[in-house]
């Protein structure tokens, strides 16, 4: 495992990718309604994205056909946006987006609720978001990785959630994905020693029911196993010898 340490050059720019990120999510935030397509949502962030010189991450990587990631329901990654699927009263859709600026990334992901959602679905927004902000109070120097993955887990199942073990968060800089793997639960070994200029992709990925998930056949969309709600949250953060610095909020 080699898990880079970033240059103030280097943080620079994930900074400033990472604002462009921010800004994004706001924007798709703000235009998401009943009646649109999941479709229309990917087209609208690619878009967004270009407009600030940035590129997609996420388009034709590694054959992923689209901008942005967009899961509904019980999907809990790398839905593939379509004309066909159109968004209802009462869903809930996550947003999963990256964006490279001078050749570094961000990446990004939000659990939105479209019109009234249910309060268990709202429930499960707030403590997936509440578990990323319980993980980075030990994103700090001379922590190791998995105090933070601990932290995730425990807050999550603390609410009889499922904390999806089969993906998991990452490091980010030049490559959208680099060392080190950041699972969502406690493993038995402690994982790396965190230093100040490390950069973190920290994404909690809680179901409703089961942690298991399936994969479909379009060989990108992961499911939840039992087919109830799951929501994903996720920034890019910086490690630094005080409190951690989120990049893409």
């Amino acid at each position: 495992m080699s898990v880079t340490i970033k240059s103030e050059r280097e943080i620079g720019l994930m900074r400033e990718a990472g604002k462009i990120l921010a800004k994004t999510h706001k924007e798709l935030a703000n235009a998401l309604k009943p009646g649109m397509s999941t479709w229309d949502i990917d087209h609208i962030g690619e878009e967004i994205i270009r407009s600030y010189g940035c590129i997609p991450s996420f388009k034709n990587y590694m054959g992923y056909p689209a901008s942005i990631c967009v899961s509904v329901n019980s999907e809990v990654v790398h839905g593939i946006p379509s004309k066909k699927r159109i968004l209802v009263d009462g869903d809930i859709v996550s947003l999963d987006a990256g964006v490279i600026y001078k050749g570094y990334h961000s990446d990004a992901a939000r659990t939105h609720a479209i019109g009234e959602v249910s309060l268990e679905a709202k429930k499960l927004i707030e403590v997936t978001k509440q578990s990323f902000f319980e993980g980075i109070k030990f994103a700090k120097e001379g922590y190791h990785l998995n105090d933070i993955s601990r932290a995730i887990g425990r807050y999550a199942e603390n609410f009889g959630y499922g904390v999806v073990r089969d993906l998991v968060g990452h490091g980010i800089g030049r490559n959208l994905h680099e060392d080190p793997e950041i699972p969502n639960f406690s493993r038995k070994r402690r994982g790396v020693k965190l230093q100040a200029g490390m950069t973190l992709a920290i994404e909690p990925m809680i179901n409703e029911g089961t942690f298991k998930v399936v994969w479909l056949g379009d060989n990108w969309t992961v499911v939840t196993g039992d087919g109830k709600l799951s929501a994903h949250y996720e920034n890019t953060v910086l490690i630094t010898k005080e409190e951690p610095e989120i990049l893409s909020i």
